[in-house]
């Protein structure tokens, strides 16, 4: 699903080995043992940077550092953690590599990363977001810094909102009261489609009680779905749910609610993310129909603050055993600087968030970007931990609760039982 993200939202393809060069200098480097320039390697996933930004870093960085090459090496999703995890227990590692958000951690206890924490001044990390920085910091230590990442809001149906006379919600309360009108507006149709087991919702609205998903405890990770916190979030995701006929046993994957539900019609509103979005305008316009979408940030109890939302995404480390540990640390202050960040951002067209609210691009009023920037304020991340990501394995433990909540089991006895799955596998 990562992939699909960043490649939909129209970013060029990337720069495969290209090699960023200078002459002359003071500040140039000493050559290796063999005698040649100084080299590093970065590796960066398929679709994170568009060719052009990647050019000017690079020529920045030559600028810089005369002599020394930069070798951009695209990598693909598929199979990436394995071929990460090889590469780190080697001696010639990639010199700085693109990490997702929620795999950071795993790398780092293993002693795979670089610890950056006492080159935060030099990589500017004071206005790095804070959402975004969780993902980067492990027991107080900096591994990495944040790049970009995106989140969820809520498309919808213009015509059909307007039939109903209903207006984008601010509030939670709003929100169900717009849904019970587009219902009586059009009772054939869904107000909302919502699957039993859109799992990243369900955390947003856990985070806004107060709770978790799992927290430490005397050194142990413990499970959250027991507690009245994560309790009263899934009766509201039960309260959205009941608007919707989207089976309580599935996630918004399946079927991919953009192409195969949205399409056919009779969807008023849906939550999803930026390549979700595109993907059913496109889908509709091959079937010949119209697709006239608007965008509003999840709401949140309030109206002063909307609701948290699962901020995924990717940061960028340097490999502990990296030959040139210096020069990648360079490299990666300035790719995640302000400059380059607002670089970044306008080369994407708002379509991902940079790592500070200073490069964040200019939207265009009523677009998904700009809703996005908005709850994209109010964002966080799955517990940072290594087994964070063995919960996420299926059967996923945090789907089942949600599927026995909402065909009628307790929610504290489900969440029980969840709890003690999270542990086993969280702690492994």
């Amino acid at each position: 699903m990562k992939r699909k993200l960043i490649a939909a939202v129209g970013v060029v393809g990337m720069m495969v080995g290209v090699a960023a060069c200078g002459n002359g200098g003071d500040d140039k480097p000493k050559a290796d043992a063999s005698g040649g320039a100084k080299e590093i390697t970065v590796w960066v996933m398929d679709g994170s940077a568009p060719k052009a930004w990647l050019d000017e870093v690079n020529k920045e960085f030559s600028a810089k550092h005369p002599g020394v090459t930069v070798k951009v090496e695209e990598q693909k999703w598929t199979g990436i953690q394995e071929k990460v995890t090889t590469a780190l227990s080697e001696n010639t590692p990639p010199d700085v590599l693109e990490l997702g958000n929620t795999q950071t951690a795993g790398y780092a206890v293993t002693g795979g990363l670089a610890d950056l924490t006492g080159d935060k001044a030099k990589l500017g990390a004071d206005a790095w977001s804070k959402g975004m920085m969780a993902s980067s910091e492990i027991d107080g230590k900096l591994y990495s810094a944040p790049w970009y990442a995106a989140n969820r809001v809520v498309v919808y149906d213009k015509k059909a909102f307007a039939k109903a006379g209903v207006t984008p919600p601010t509030t939670r309360d709003e929100w169900v009261a717009g849904l019970e009108k587009l219902k009586a507006a059009d009772p054939a149709s869904q107000p909302i489609y919502l699957p039993g087991q859109s799992w990243y919702v369900l955390a947003g609205f856990i985070w806004d009680e107060g709770g978790d998903l799992a927290v430490k405890d005397g050194g142990k990770w413990k499970g959250q779905l027991s507690t009245p916190q994560a309790a009263s979030a899934m009766d509201f995701y039960k309260k959205l749910q009941s608007f919707s006929t989207a089976p309580k046993d599935k996630d918004e994957a399946t079927p991919q609610q953009s192409t195969d539900i949205v399409p056919k019609g009779g969807v008023a509103s849906w939550i999803g993310l930026g390549w979700e979005a595109g993907g059913a305008e496109k889908a509709l316009k091959d079937a010949g129909k119209e697709a006239d979408f608007g965008y509003f940030p999840i709401p949140g109890k309030t109206a002063d603050k909307p609701g948290t939302v699962f901020l995924g995404g990717s940061n960028l480390a340097v490999a502990e055993r990296s030959k040139n540990k210096e020069l990648a640390k360079e490299w990666l202050a300035l790719a995640a600087g302000k400059d380059q960040m607002t670089k970044y951002a306008a080369e994407t067209k708002g379509a991902l968030l940079p790592n500070q609210a200073g490069a964040n691009f200019a939207p265009a009023p009523g677009s998904f970007a700009e809703a996005m920037a908005k709850a994209g304020a109010n964002g966080k991340i799955t517990p940072v931990t290594a087994g964070w990501a063995n919960v996420e394995t299926e059967p996923n433990p945090i789907k089942e609760f949600m599927t026995k909540v909402l065909k009628g089991e307790d929610a504290a006895k489900a969440g029980a039982d969840a709890d003690k799955e999270i542990a086993n596998r969280i702690n492994k």
